[in-house]
């Protein structure tokens, strides 16, 4: 566990990517030695990166860690999850990839009820597996220790056997450019089979993702029917969403209904 003023220290890396001792210091009213120690606790549990300074949410080659990653944005990943899942229709099929974000899709699905859900991801399996209204098929391949996905050659061929009616997938970073990024080029050769076999696909992804990077493309907003986020605070990001007429749900404009309100 870490006490109140680490999680609003995690807040603020969320939002500004950095944090540094003297402005936490200041910040907080305590001495700059009581923020180093916050911030080598927080490191060790790997939710931040000591940098020269201060602290780092992550680099743009290493993801955070995964347990780090549940907690960040996790009111907005909610929100996210159950304008995603006011999308998919009982008695459909779906793809879910990897991510805390789709996890949060699976769970604002158990009460759908004649769903196929196809995963790479052993979290959404065994949070959905319980729930007998629904199928799961989990693909095989490689299980990644840090966060339970499964990814290589083996997982890839698994998912072009199917064409399903609905994709739901995560991402680490979106660039300017309209490009979905990710860490892991394994990762991204199953997330490029699930683009490429669903008719209707959903991105579900919070604000904070503007403010990453990763190493490896996965592919681009032009692929995606439905982008789903809390807002989106890029203009340029935006705008290429609506010349490719993808759909726009930010859920922090969610005043009338269930579906959030189109940007």
């Amino acid at each position: 566990m870490i006490i109140a003023r680490q999680q609003e220290i995690l807040d603020l890396a969320k939002r500004a990517g950095k944090v540094l001792v003297e402005d936490l210091a200041s910040t907080f009213d305590v001495t700059p030695q009581t923020i180093r120690k916050d911030l080598n606790e927080l490191c060790g549990k790997r939710f931040l990166t000591r940098v020269h300074g201060g602290a780092v949410l992550s680099s743009s080659v290493e993801n955070v860690h995964y347990d780090a990653r549940r907690m960040i944005a996790s009111r907005e990943k909610g929100e996210i999850a159950q304008a995603a899942a006011n999308l998919i229709p009982d008695n459909a099929s779906l793809i879910v990839n990897i991510g805390t974000t789709t996890e949060a899709v699976a769970q604002a699905l158990l009460q759908h009820s004649g769903l196929v859900i196809i995963t790479n991801n052993i979290n959404v399996a065994n949070l959905m597996r319980p729930y007998q209204a629904n199928q799961v098929i989990i693909a095989g391949g490689l299980v990644r220790s840090g966060d339970g996905g499964i990814v290589g050659e083996a997982a890839v061929d698994f998912i072009n056997q199917f064409k399903v009616d609905f994709a739901v997938i995560g991402v680490s970073a979106v660039d300017n450019d309209g490009g979905l990024l990710d860490f892991d080029f394994r990762e991204v050769r199953v997330s490029q089979a699930i683009l490429s076999n669903a008719r209707h696909v959903i991105l579900v992804a919070d604000a904070t993702k503007h403010d990453r990077t990763a190493p490896v493309r996965i592919g681009h907003i032009s692929q995606i029917h439905t982008f789903v986020t809390d807002h989106c605070p890029n203009d340029n990001f935006r705008k290429l969403a609506q010349g490719f007429d993808v759909r726009l749900i930010e859920t922090d404009r969610n005043i009338e209904g269930p579906e959030g309100s189109e940007g």
